[in-house]
């Protein structure tokens, strides 16, 4: 008896000494805790480029088509004609809070449990910015202050933000990310697929965007729109095409937009953009656009087609149906599944640097900056292969039959916006409803449900009404209706 009590005791003894390390037994020593702040990274990255899902729907189908690069008859290109499929127009929503959003909220908390580096959280920081500047231009009131929350502090049901507040804070946070970059290599390294680390043009992408933002301002807040472009000019913005914010892909990680046009023969250029391009003597007419059946690239082969047509509109318009003598985008040049995704661009830059003197007196010259930005936005085709290079000559002799015309800048410097942007469609619409250029005649489709005007944002999630009820329903009594003219906060009237 003494003896069993003995061996019972000796064997809560032993358990007891080993109690420290017996979760270590249970944990797989092959398997990590934490993914590594790196590879989290270049998954962020590749989830804001995205996929086909919300490239095909939300930028190509709507976006491209209100905006008159993209035309087609197909009728499920709703933009092309304002009709409404709710479940393309939040197709962002859809992606960007279950990969990137989440994403990134969760490597902010990691970075700040891990005690990293203060330039790594900066460029965290303004990837962020851009993620949430992308959705909250698009529809404007969104989560913000508790999106991608759900592991983090238990929120399943984030409220939206207003816009009007989330602005604000996108901007403070591009100033104190700027603020926090120095001049050397951060510690993500070769995992920053965009930058490969270098701190600098971090920064410069910082003031950039926030050149960008402060300027979508300008309607609803002029005075803070003139000083968040004086703070970004003063703070350093993109100086030449090495610093533009683009993500190269390749067979393993596919182009969204690449594959959309793998998928779909539809699309068109758009009548409107041809004609500006072919008005203009544009050399980057046959780098991105080819006629369809054929693939020739003469300009004079290159024909627009009409947005806001259907198939028997076409066939009683022309008697025929077939849209294959119409140009579409370049197949063989810029709508590959491995070209580049661009963000945003120091052509772009400049147009807005051009703006802000004409605006308010900054930056130096317009006109030097209007001909600096034509001239990037030609040379950085470039980033397709040596097929989509304009020659010097050819960019000079377009400046020259084109000047810079002081007497209609804005116009003129944001109708090269629309052009530089051409499959940023995301920028291409916010622009212009911040500009209103260039003019785009609207259509008037049969059963449109804008009443025949573009639309001024897209709508929100139909699952949203059902599993967020009351969150959905405060963001439409504050904003206006969810449907597709409601206008976000910065695109004032």
């Amino acid at each position: 008896m003494k003896k069993s009590i003995f061996i019972l005791m000796f064997a809560l003894l032993f358990v007891g000494a080993c109690d420290d390390g017996f979760e270590e037994l249970n944990v797989n020593p092959t398997k990590p805790s934490q993914v590594a702040a790196s590879n989290k990274l270049t998954a962020i990255i590749k989830f804001i480029s995205s996929e086909r899902y919300d490239n095909w729907r939300a930028g190509m189908i709507y976006q491209s088509t209100m905006m008159q690069h993209i035309s087609t008859t197909a009728g499920y290109w709703s933009g092309d004609k304002y009709t409404w499929n709710r479940g393309y127009a939040s197709s962002l929503l859809d992606r960007y809070y279950g990969n990137a959003i989440k994403s990134i909220e969760d490597l902010q908390f990691q970075l700040e449990e891990e005690s990293a580096p203060e330039e790594m959280k900066a460029i965290v920081r303004i990837l962020r910015v851009f993620a949430y500047s992308r959705l909250t231009d698009l529809y404007g009131d969104v989560p913000y202050s508790e999106a991608g929350k759900a592991v983090i502090d238990g929120i399943f049901l984030p409220k939206y933000d207003a816009q009007s507040e989330i602005y604000p804070d996108l901007l403070k946070e591009l100033e104190e990310s700027a603020a926090a970059l120095g001049t050397g290599t951060s510690e993500f390294g070769s995992a920053d697929v965009v930058y490969g680390g270098d701190q600098a043009k971090w920064k410069k992408l910082a003031n950039s965007l926030m050149l960008r933002l402060g300027l979508r301002l300008i309607k609803v807040d002029p005075a803070a729109s003139q000083a968040w472009a004086t703070k970004a000019i003063a703070g350093g913005v993109m100086t030449s095409n090495e610093d533009i914010f683009y993500l190269q892909h390749d067979a393993d990680n596919k182009n969204g937009i690449g594959e959309v046009f793998t998928a779909d023969s539809n699309p068109r250029m758009s009548k409107t953009f041809i004609d500006f391009l072919q008005g203009g003597n544009d050399p980057r007419l046959p780098i991105l656009a080819a006629r369809r059946s054929d693939g020739s690239t003469a300009p004079e082969d290159l024909i627009g087609f009409p947005n806001g047509l259907d198939s028997p509109m076409l066939l009683e318009l022309t008697g025929e149906d077939n849209t294959d003598a119409y140009a579409e985008p370049n197949r063989s040049i810029i709508t590959g599944e491995t070209t580049p995704m661009i963000f945003q661009t120091y052509a772009e830059v400049e147009f807005m640097l051009a703006e802000s003197n004409v605006r308010w007196g900054l930056a130096g010259d317009a006109a030097t900056h209007y001909n600096n930005g034509v001239t990037a936005a030609m040379k950085h085709l470039s980033l397709y292969g040596e097929d989509a290079v304009i020659a010097d000559e050819d960019i000079t002799a377009y400046l020259t039959a084109n000047p810079y015309d002081a007497a209609n800048a804005i116009e003129q410097i944001n109708t090269q916006y629309w052009a530089a942007t051409f499959l940023n469609e995301y920028e291409t619409f916010s622009n212009w409803r911040r500009s209103g250029f260039p003019n785009l005649t609207p259509v008037n489709y049969p059963g449109n449900v804008t009443n025949g005007t573009i639309p001024r944002r897209l709508t929100y999630s139909e699952s949203e009404q059902s599993t967020n009820p009351d969150n959905y329903a405060a963001a439409v009594a504050a904003q206006g209706p969810d449907v597709l003219t409601t206008r976000v906060w910065w695109d004032a009237q």
